[in-house]
Order: structure tokens, then sequence, then C-alpha cells
């Protein structure tokens, strides 16, 4: 019965219950193993909830409806379904909701914007640094547009964040330029350290190389004989030696043995520290420079920066032949000398002989030089003389070797220069010191003992430089350190007055920059005690004392005459006397009081004498306001027991002017350099 009541139509209820079931020729639902088919209406496993049906006319169309049902599948794709097309839409450019969503951003009201309802709308025009850094910017039209809807606050609040903006960019600007002066300095620094290492090198360099060939030249080359075995007669392998000593020596001798062999050489080479013989070149022969004939015989002497020509000529035989029998036949005369740099040699290869084959100028030279630049050649009496060689390449060193040393002085004399363009360069102050300035150029490698160690006068203008800074940066301490420092090392070079005078120039320079500061701040900050205290201690420290006094007692009067002015006279005598009585001794009672504290006692009595010509410029303006009345009267009185009331307040200090107060009111009135302008027109409103 359960079976067939399973088979049923769907629809059962109240209004069918007569009719008869029928069966479906098809299943109603597909249920898992071991579930019960529901008693209501069927659900499909797959798919959603049916509505309810009509009731079916016949069984087949039920049958054909419950078919249709379950056939049917929800996740087919539309008939009209395209693949190709985009499966989402282009999103729209947000570019153009880019500035409005910058104009409408506005911070919240909890953080100071303005809310919707709270009646402000929109918020007021922004600084935009953007549009401030293009330089094809008009200030004008820029700011008629941005303001023109603007309220007076909003004007207002943009012209301050102007000014913050104005401020930063300025203050950014002020650490650019402090940090680029302190990275050129630093790269100053290693350049000029570099540069003398580079210097240091390459006189190393120089040496190696003049040590390297004076060793190549020694062991290749042939000692040079003596003048007829004169010169090197009797020098020992001890002599030879290239010590200073011995080296000297043996040029000395040399140059005796020179002048005693050959006639008038010391007329054209005088005896100068390190002069010497290089080569005696021998005997040569001088040739005709047209034809290339012998005409006389001659020797060539190679020196160190000459080279000298003599000609051998035959000695007199009508004089005593006894004194000359044992003596040389010929002598040698002095006839030419060039210095090498003013000369030049060069080796003859001429056109060879048919004959004989040789070329006849293949052992000659010819020597160019002099003030008309004549020429002369000359031949070795021996064919394929080693001689020749010798002297040419003895030439090429010593003419390098004195191109080296000119060298050397014109970069020294550069160096010199130089030296003096830094340092005026750096201090142009130093021109005014000419004689400092002209010693500069000794000085350059003057070293001086600093902690110990050895430093040149280039570390202190690092020094300087650390000072320059710190008086920049306003980093007063340190640079009051610096000062004491570098004076105390000035004060200890008493055996080197000029490095002693060049510290002291330049650590005053920088000194009286700091005082200026100093004093600038101490005259801004005198009603702060521990400020003044602060920059009269660095004042003293750099022995400005009198200086600091005088700003701080001079700030103080312009202060008493600034507060006496803001008393307006308005009638009433009495208000006005205890008010200008009040200002003055008040401010003199602080000013001892804060110059006890910041100074030391032996300077008070310059406080206490500043004390006593303001207590005279309020004794002035006081006669000049009683001149009206009748002395004794009770206003009269009345405003002289003010004044002294007022003035019992330097007791707290230690100053007792009570008695000063009202003396001497009718004697004639001076006007005082100190009291406050306006005092006529005062008296001209009590007349």
């Amino acid at each position: 019965m359960s079976e067939e009541r399973s088979k049923i139509s769907l629809r059962s209820g109240g209004k069918r219950k007569n009719r008869a079931p029928i069966k479906i020729s098809g299943p109603i639902l597909q249920e898992d193993a071991g579930q019960r088919a529901p008693s209501g209406p069927s659900i499909a496993a797959d798919g959603p909830r049916p509505r309810p049906r009509p009731p079916p006319q016949s069984s087949a169309k039920t049958s054909d409806l419950v078919k249709r049902r379950y056939s049917t599948r929800f996740n087919n794709i539309p008939a009209d379904f395209d693949p190709t097309a985009n499966p989402v839409p282009a999103l729209p450019s947000l570019e153009q909701y880019t500035q409005a969503q910058t104009q409408d951003r506005r911070p919240p009201p909890s953080r100071g914007g303005r809310s919707e309802s709270g009646g402000g709308g929109t918020t007021g025009p922004r600084v935009d640094v953007r549009v401030l850094r293009d330089p094809g910017l008009a200030p004008e039209q820029y700011v008629a547009e941005i303001l023109s809807e603007a309220t007076e606050d909003e004007i207002r609040e943009y012209e301050s964040a102007l000014r913050k903006l104005k401020s930063r960019a300025s203050t950014d600007l002020q650490q650019n330029v402090y940090q680029n002066r302190t990275q050129f300095i630093k790269i100053s620094k290693e350049a000029e350290k570099l540069k003398g290492e580079m210097r240091t090198l390459r006189n190393l360099m120089a040496e190696l190389k003049a040590n390297t060939t004076a060793l190549r030249s020694a062991s290749n080359s042939v000692e040079p004989t003596g003048f007829g075995g004169q010169i090197g007669a009797g020098m020992s392998r001890r002599d030879k030696r290239s010590s200073v000593a011995d080296r000297t020596a043996l040029w000395s001798s040399q140059m005796q043995a020179l002048y005693k062999n050959v006639e008038g050489s010391q007329k054209f080479l005088p005896n100068t520290a390190g002069r010497h013989v290089v080569q005696n070149a021998g005997p040569w022969i001088e040739l005709d420079n047209a034809t290339y004939r012998s005409r006389r015989v001659m020797q060539i002497f190679l020196l160190n920066d000459h080279l000298l020509v003599a000609a051998r000529k035959k000695r007199k035989t009508d004089g005593p032949a006894a004194a000359d029998s044992r003596g040389p036949i010929t002598k040698l005369v002095a006839d030419r000398c060039w210095h090498l740099l003013d000369m030049e040699v060069v080796d003859m290869a001429g056109p060879s002989d048919s004959s004989s084959g040789r070329n006849k100028l293949a052992d000659a030279i010819m020597v160019r030089g002099g003030g008309q630049n004549e020429s002369f050649i000359y031949r070795t009496e021996k064919p394929e003389d080693p001689e020749k060689a010798a002297l040419i390449l003895n030439i090429r060193k010593r003419v390098e070797e004195l191109r080296r040393n000119v060298q050397s002085e014109r970069e020294a004399t550069n160096k010199a220069k130089e030296t003096i363009n830094y340092f005026a360069s750096r201090d142009p102050g130093l021109l005014q010191k000419a004689e400092l300035l002209e010693t500069l150029s000794d000085i350059k490698d003057m070293l001086i003992e600093v902690d110990g160690k050895q430093q040149n006068l280039r570390w202190v203008e690092s020094q300087m430089d650390e000072l320059d800074i710190n008086i920049a940066l306003q980093q007063i301490e340190p640079a009051v350190a610096r000062i004491e420092k570098l004076k105390g090392l000035a004060y200890g070079l008493k055996n080197n007055v000029i490095a002693q005078d060049f510290i002291s120039f330049k650590v005053d320079e920088r000194r009286a920059k700091l005082v200026t500061l100093i004093v600038r701040e101490l005259v801004s900050t005198h009603n702060q005690q521990r400020k003044t205290k602060q920059n009269v201690s660095w004042l003293a420290r750099l022995g400005f004392e009198d200086r600091a006094r005088e700003a701080y007692l001079e700030a103080r009067t312009e202060t008493i005459q600034k507060r006496s002015r803001q008393c307006i006279f308005q009638g009433n005598l009495d208000q006005y006397i205890w008010e200008i009585s009040f200002v003055y001794f008040a401010v003199i009672r602080n000013t001892v009081n804060c110059f006890q504290a910041c100074f030391p006692p032996p300077m008070m009595s310059a406080c206490v004498k500043w004390a006593k010509e303001e207590v005279d410029t309020f004794n002035a303006i006081l006669a000049r306001q009683l001149s009206g009345e009748k002395e004794g009267s009770e206003a009269w009185m009345r405003c002289l027991d003010t004044a002294k009331e007022h003035a019992s307040m330097l007791s707290e200090v230690g100053l007792d002017f009570r008695n000063l107060v009202g003396r001497n009111l009718h004697a004639t009135i001076v006007e005082s350099p100190n009291a406050p302008a306006g005092l006529g027109l005062i008296m001209e409103a009590q007349a």
C-alpha cells in the first residue's frame, strides 16, 4: 500500500481526496541508498525547490511535466553567449577624479577640519608646492585666482602657510650651504694631502732615477783620466768614495788642477760650490766649417754645468830654457766655454769618401751656442775613439740634470707663490700685513709642535676652518674652546716669531667675529640671568670683560628709557611720579642683582657708578615734574615720599640712595642725555 502511495501524483490534499490515484510511468524521486522519500512534494537532488504546478489534466500530461522538470539543466550556457566578448566592462579613467578628490579631501572635524554640516562647506586654499616651483608662475595672477573667493580668515591662514614654507625653505637652504661648505673643506684637505703625497712621490722617483743613472754610468764608463795624469794622481780609493766630505774635497782638487793646467780657465769658470769636472775628453781636432780641414788641436773638458774647450799651444823657447826643460812642450789655453743649457751638441754624419771608404765626419761633433749662435766642429784624433760616445752621453745626462734642477727651483718658486696666494685668498686681511705675507714663502714647510706631534701651517688652516664652521653654526662653546687652544699654542711659540704672529693674526680675526656674535646675544637676552651669565663667561674667557660690562649696562639703560616712555602723563602727577620712580628703581635693583651674579666683584664699582647716573637722571625728571608745584606743599611732599619709598628697594642689593633722591630739586635743570624723550611736551602740558 505504501508503494502505491509513493507513486501517486505529487499533488495531494483535501481538495482532491475522493479522486482515485493515477500511476506515473516514470520515477518521481531519486534518493540515495538508505533514505526514504518524504511524504511531501518531491525535491530534486541537484536543483532548487520547484514551484507548485497546476493539477494535471491527464496522466500523460502529468508524466510529461515531471519528465520536463527533471530533465532541466540550470548550468547550460545561453544560446546568445559570446565567448569573445569582454567578461567585465572596462573601468572609466581615474584621472578625472584625482583633482576632485584632492580638492574634496579635508581633515575630519576631530582634527581641526570643518564638517559639512558645520556651516563651513569647503576648506580654504592650500599651498601647492608644485605650483610654486613652476618657473613660469605669475604670482599676481595665481594669487588672484586662488584667493578670489577666500574669506579673511582663509587669506590669513594661506599667508601663514606661505610664511612657514618660506621659513622652512630658508632653513633648508642654510643647512645645505653649511653642508656644502663642510664637504668643500674636506675635499680641499684631501686634495691638498694628495697633492703633497704626489709631490713627495715625484721627488723620490727623481732621486731613484738619478741614483740608478749614476750607478749605471759608474759601472759602464771608464774612470776619467786626469790632466796629463795629474788630476787623478795621488787619489786613493778612500778619497773617491761618494761621501759628502770626500766628494767636496775631490771636486775642489779637480778644479784646482784644472786652473793649474788650463791657462785662463778660471776666467770662464770661477770656483763655486758644487762645480766639478765630469770628463776629460782628451785631444780633439777643430775642423773648418766649410772645407772640413783640420785647423788646430783642442782639448775638451766637460763640467757639471759648462763645456770648456782649450787649445794646445807650444811654449816659447826664447825664455830661460832651464826653467822649462823639465815641463811639457805644449800648454793648454782656454779658448771657448758654453753653459750646457745654452748650447747644443750634434753628432755629425757626412757623406763617405769614395777613395778611402770612410766617413770623414763619423768621429766629429758640432757644438752650437753662444750669443751669435756660432757653430764649431770637433773630431777625435783617433778613429772610432770611445771618448766621443762617452762625451755625448755625459752631456745629455748633465743637461737633463740641469733642466731637472731648474724645474725644481721653478716649482719651489711657484709653490712659494702658491702658498702666498693660498693664505692671502683665505684671509684677505693678510694683504695689510705686508711683512708677514712676505715671510709666508719661507715658512711653507715650517713645523710646529702640537700635543707632541709635528704639524705644519696647513694644520693651522684646518683648525681655522673648523673654527669658522663653529662660528657660522653659532656653536659658541666649541668656538671659545678652540680659540683658547690656539691662543695657548701661539703663546708657546716664543722661539718662532713668524708662526706666532701668523696664528695670532688669524685667531684675533675670528675672535672679533665671535665677540660680536656673543655681544649681540647678550644685548638681546640681558633680562635673562642664566643666559647673561653664560654670555659674560664666554666674553671673559675671550678677554673682553669690559666689552661685556659696557654692553650689558647700555642694554639696561635702554630698558629704563623704554619703560619710562611707556608711562604716559594724563594729568595725575602723583600717579605719574609713582610709575616713573617704580620703573627706575625696580630696573636698577634687578640690574645690580644680575650684575653681582654674572660679573666678578672687582667690576662692581662700574655698576654702582651706573646706578648713581640713573638716579641723577631720575632726579632731573622729578625736578621737571615738580617745577610747577610749590616746595613743601602736600603734592610736592607726596611725590617726594613716593620716590624715596621706591628708592628703598635698592637696599635689597646693598645700595642706599634714598639721600640722593630729590637732592637740589630747585637747582638749574640740566638736560640729561639719558632722560626719556617727550619731557618738554609734558611740562608744556602742565603749564
